[in-house]
């Protein structure tokens, strides 16, 4: 085995992988494209847990006002901390977006990021265990459409950002109002039932369609590493 073999599998046992870097097919190099070609000056982050992507999409050069949501109680200071010292990115008030206003139980994961306002399926737990519910939180809802019109007064260009663990398609229901003035939405959609009650992919790609978007990427997410066969994806959706 060759030495650069050696590391690379070393790393791999701890859970680090390196991979040779290619800009032009790199998920954070094909965003920045898209949101450069869209000229996007804003991203409401519907979802951002601790801001991992916020903090990547300033990573690959995005320079544009970045708002983020996040419902739980210590995703929410972990959000603040991290969006403290940059001036384009604000963090709305705490609360879970969805189809109208009021308040809402949340399951919390383990692994913080899994949690949904929706039961999880065995699918889910079994592909990730440290996925699995461990308790409750009762949040506030908003809506898209109640919350949008603080942020895009001064906006050209916007896309929405939607990674709500099953709950996308609420979200686009309080949204219909906003939509018409979208530019492009990212959306996590999965494969196969991980949530009870949950839309998937082909009916929310055709839902997108419908209103006008096209498809425009669709880059892996959610890997079960037992089977190798994808669970989730995050699609990107324009306007022609």
């Amino acid at each position: 085995m060759n030495p650069s073999a050696a590391i690379k599998r070393i790393l791999r046992h701890v859970g680090i992988d390196i991979r040779r870097h290619v800009p032009g097919s790199s998920p954070g190099a094909q965003l920045l494209a898209i949101c450069k070609a869209r000229s996007i000056d804003l991203v409401l982050d519907v979802g951002a847990n601790a801001g991992q992507f916020a903090a990547e999409l300033r990573t690959s050069g995005y320079t544009g006002s970045i708002v983020s949501f996040e419902p739980l109680t210590h995703a929410y200071e972990k959000l603040v901390r991290s969006s403290r010292n940059d001036d384009g990115w604000v963090v709305h008030r705490r609360c879970a977006i969805g189809s109208e206003r009021g308040s809402v139980e949340i399951n919390v994961a383990a692994n913080s990021v899994s949690s949904s306002i929706l039961p999880m399926l065995e699918a889910h737990r079994s592909a990730a265990p440290a996925s699995a519910y461990r308790g409750k939180e009762t949040v506030p809802v908003e809506t898209i459409d109640s919350v949008a019109p603080t942020y895009l007064h001064d906006a050209r260009s916007v896309m929405l950002k939607i990674d709500t663990q099953g709950y996308e398609w609420q979200v686009l229901d309080g949204a219909v109002a906003t939509l018409p003035r979208i530019t492009a939405v990212l959306i996590e959609m999965s494969l196969v039932p991980l949530y009870e009650g949950q839309h998937l992919w082909l009916e929310i790609i055709a839902r997108l369609e419908a209103m006008g978007f096209k498809t425009w990427s669709l880059q892996p997410g959610f890997v079960d590493p037992s089977t190798g066969r994808t669970l989730q994806v995050d699609g990107m959706f324009c306007r022609p």
